[in-house]
Formats: C-alpha cells, sequence, structure tokens
C-alpha cells in the first residue's frame, strides 16, 4: 500500500470516529460512542504498526 493511500484511510478513520462521537454525544446514544472508540482505535493502530522488512539478506 502507498504512503498517499495508507494517509487516507487513516483521515477517513479519524474523520468517522469524530463523527460517531460527536452523534453519540449530542444524541445520547451509546453505541455511536462505541462506534468512534473503534474507528479511534483502528486509527492509532495504523499510525504505529510496524512496517515489515520483506528484504532480509
Amino acid at each position: 500500500m502507498n504512503s498517499f493511500t495508507r494517509w487516507l484511510i487513516l483521515a477517513v478513520l479519524i474523520i468517522a470516529a469524530i463523527a460517531c462521537y460527536s452523534y453519540g454525544s449530542s444524541t445520547g446514544l451509546f453505541i455511536f460512542i462505541i462506534i468512534g472508540a473503534i474507528f479511534e482505535l483502528a486509527f492509532w493502530f495504523g499510525i504505529f504498526s510496524k512496517k515489515s522488512n520483506h528484504s532480509n539478506p
């Protein structure tokens, strides 16, 4: 996956998390807060994921 696609996916994940948090807090639906947390966790795991090095000698 090239870096542009990776950063685009991460941006979509964090925007989706913020949107779910916002909707969940305004309507009082706890499920959207949970979904927002899942999106945020996916974002943070995407940021800190280790790239595998396929060029082992």
